[in-house]
């Protein structure tokens, strides 16, 4: 007599979105895109974790995009109160090369249901595909010799 299953333990077979829940973007309703509060406080906080002074920021940013970009320019786009002062996208690699961050792809990745990977992360992640490839063709493998075998293992 087969016993039933205890729903507190794990069998060999699970549901890892159950364990290990998946991002999922928040629905998309009106202005739920709409995070300029946001921006502007992440990029305060990238500059005040920053070793350098926004004047320095400023100049590498500068130096980076071939335009100019004045610490008065960081302030304002920083600055809640300065709501007519958007950030612009276009500098968005170059703020995050010279703060040393990656704050900003972070930001539209948890926006949209995805995560940031970088360096060692990405090779992990690859890692883990490969091995979870791994366990599904076995098991093909293993479902495809039973058949040749007559269900026989």
């Amino acid at each position: 007599m087969k016993r039933p299953n205890d729903g507190r333990q794990l069998g060999l077979e699970f549901d890892r979105e159950a364990y290990y829940p998946v991002p999922k973007a928040p629905p998309s309703v009106a202005g739920s895109l709409e995070y300029a509060p946001e921006l502007c406080g992440i990029l305060s906080l990238a500059l005040k974790d920053c070793p350098d002074s926004r004047a320095v920021v400023a100049a590498k940013m500068s130096d980076l995009t071939g335009q100019q970009i004045t610490e008065a320019m960081l302030n304002a786009w920083t600055s809640p109160a300065h709501d007519r002062h958007r950030f612009p996208f276009e500098f968005a690699g170059a703020f995050e090369e010279a703060t040393g961050t990656t704050c900003l792809q972070e930001l539209l990745a948890r926006k949209r249901g995805c995560k940031v990977l970088a360096g060692r992360q990405v090779l992990e992640a690859e890692l883990g595909n490969i091995e979870r490839s791994i366990v599904e063709l076995t098991n093909k493998r293993k479902r495809i010799r039973k058949q040749f075998s007559g269900g026989k293992s």
